[in-house]
């Protein structure tokens, strides 16, 4: 039996749970202070053993150049997951206005290391969700800071029910994703910022509201980004074309 490709996985960082409640003290003479977790939904890695990988965790703290480059030479194709963080306007040279929502540095040059280091080996890349916009800050692109206040008439793009169920439609262009799902898509919505310009990438689906879904890279052999958690919704097609690649 050929051994699972192997997939590079960007991690969050999670401050410590705050202790409340008799239940959660440790017991009589037992110190077990809470302290900060690195982690991944589940789901993610379930969606890549389905497509066919071994996902393998890559903590948020950026590797120097020469790990980074031994870590590509290991691996098969990279995913940059999404997490409830933004990305310092800093990176697409802009000031912050208005919301912005816990930067983490770390996670950050970590992921737009990676994903300038994996474009440049020609390794197969996906970003969800806020890995799609890390992929076009990396590349030269901008983001909409806050959809809700600088996009007029958008859709609620942060949907209030659970995200395994769709909460709108995406039109693709032609590329992989249009090979993979046909003309349009239904995905959910968790994001309160979007991608206004694509850097290197070129857009491939927007929601009806104008409003960037997924980007894709010409000539590479993967490079695709969505803004939507695919993971949640069962589409492991979009995991299985990336191994392919």
């Amino acid at each position: 039996m050929p051994a699972r490709p192997f997939v590079l996985v960007t991690t969050a960082r999670r401050a410590p749970p705050v202790h409340t409640g008799a239940s959660q003290t440790p017991a009589p003479g037992r110190e077990r202070p809470p302290r900060p977790e690195v982690c991944l939904a589940e789901p993610l890695v379930d969606a890549i053993v389905a497509g066919g990988g071994q996902p393998l965790l890559l903590p948020p703290v950026r590797p120097d150049v020469a790990t980074l480059a031994g870590l590509l030479e290991r691996v098969d194709a990279v995913v940059i997951s999404g997490g409830a963080f933004d990305i310092h306007p800093r990176h697409y040279g802009q000031a912050a206005r208005g919301r912005l929502d816990t930067p983490d540095e770390a996670r950050t040059g970590t992921e737009l290391a990676l994903i300038r280091a994996a474009l440049d080996v020609d390794l197969p890349l996906l970003g969800v969700c806020g890995g799609m916009q890390a992929m076009a800050v990396a590349t030269g692109g901008s983001l909409v800071q806050d959809i809700a206040t600088e996009l007029a008439d958008s859709l609620p793009h942060e949907q209030p029910g659970d995200p395994a169920r769709p909460s709108h439609r995406v039109d693709l262009s032609p590329g992989r994703l249009r090979d993979l799902f046909g003309a349009a898509v239904e995905v959910n919505s968790t994001h309160h910022q979007a991608v206004a310009h694509p850097g290197a990438f070129t857009v491939t689906g927007r929601a009806p509201d104008g409003v960037v879904e997924a980007i894709e890279l010409p000539g590479h052999r993967f490079a695709v980004g969505v803004q939507w958690h695919p993971e949640l919704l069962g589409q492991v097609a979009l995991f299985t074309g990336l191994l392919e690649a």
